[in-house]
């Protein structure tokens, strides 16, 4: 972040004002101190540019564990979509609580899954257990526009673009990814290596996702591209060929064709742009004063381990396919 108009000492102050919130929540954890990351330290020197503006505090203070500012006393709400899908949300052993109880639907409070076990680790860094963590649910392109949030943090793979972050706070990356292109087998596009010869067809995808931005200006097919509610409604789409592929995140290509989509194969996925792959982030409220400390509690997961561990539990199998050739 380049902020020409603070002063180099205020820079180094941010910088070990977010060092001193790590360790702070670290100490609360048991976790050990992690150096932050770049978003991690340009988050605190917006901090400490607002605390000499006279702002409430946003420093290791604010973050004590378990009396954060939430939405409700004592307790931590997360928010994501509905359904919740595989290989993101698994379902709840003996079945899933409403309103996620609808089929491949996963259920948020059963902590499995890949953002089931970040989000339980995350809310257990900030100091709050299983029984004091509300769900609540959200539709994706609901959680980042503008206004009040139903929600402390958000967690739907919500890619981070810089659009997004003008309506909303977005966390520092969880998890890195590039979007992939899934088909029929019996269809023509399933043999399609090039973009070019991808050009010709049409393809969907869930409204207000890097998916269909990754259609427009990756494939610009020559078909108007089809934008859907949901995934399942994709889905249901591709099935009856009413399109020719459908885009999404290369995890979620794998749970497609292994689950709700027989006869369905992953062409490829997509070249991240400038060589810098997707990241998810998790969506705050514009300007909360909980980011910095969720930003703090991953950093403290990346430097012990604990959310690559989670990772390669989860994901490891999920993360390699053909690369579409431009």
């Amino acid at each position: 972040m380049q902020l020409r108009t603070v002063a180099t000492i205020a820079a180094r102050a941010a910088t070990l004002c977010c060092a001193a919130l790590v360790a702070t929540l670290s100490a609360c954890q048991g976790a050990a101190p992690a150096e932050p990351t770049a978003a991690s330290t340009g988050s605190a020197t917006a901090s400490t540019a607002a605390d000499a503006l006279g702002a409430p505090p946003t420093g290791a203070a604010a973050c004590a564990a378990g009396q954060l500012p939430t939405l409700a006393s004592g307790r931590l709400t997360i928010g994501t979509d509905n359904p919740a899908y595989s290989p993101y949300w698994l379902p709840r052993e003996g079945g899933n609580r409403p309103p996620w109880d609808s089929e491949f639907s996963g259920d948020p409070s059963s902590g499995t899954g890949f953002e089931g076990a970040v989000a339980r680790t995350l809310a257990e860094r900030l100091g709050y257990a299983p029984e004091a963590t509300d769900w609540v649910a959200v539709k994706f392109d609901n959680s980042y526009a503008p206004g009040p949030k139903p929600f402390d943090v958000y967690l739907a793979q919500v890619s981070y673009t810089p659009e997004r972050a003008q309506a909303a706070d977005l966390s520092d990356g969880y998890y890195s990814l590039n979007q992939a292109l899934v088909a029929l087998a019996d269809s023509p596009v399933a043999t399609a290596k090039t973009l070019g010869g991808l050009k010709a067809y049409r393809f969907g995808a869930q409204a207000g996702t890097t998916s269909y931005d990754t259609i427009a200006e990756r494939i610009a097919p020559e078909q108007e591209t089809r934008v859907y509610d949901s995934n399942d409604a994709a889905i249901q789409a591709l099935s009856n060929t009413q399109i020719d592929g459908l885009v999404v995140d290369l995890p979620t290509a794998f749970y497609i064709t292994a689950a709700q989509l027989e006869g369905s194969v992953i062409v490829g996925q997509f070249a991240p742009r400038d060589g810098e792959p997707e990241h998810f982030s998790m969506v705050l409220a514009k300007g909360s004063p909980l980011t910095p400390c969720v930003n703090a509690a991953l950093a403290t997961m990346k430097a012990d381990g604990s959310l690559a561990a989670i990772t390669q539990e989860w994901l490891a199998d999920k993360a390699d396919a053909p690369v579409i050739q431009p």
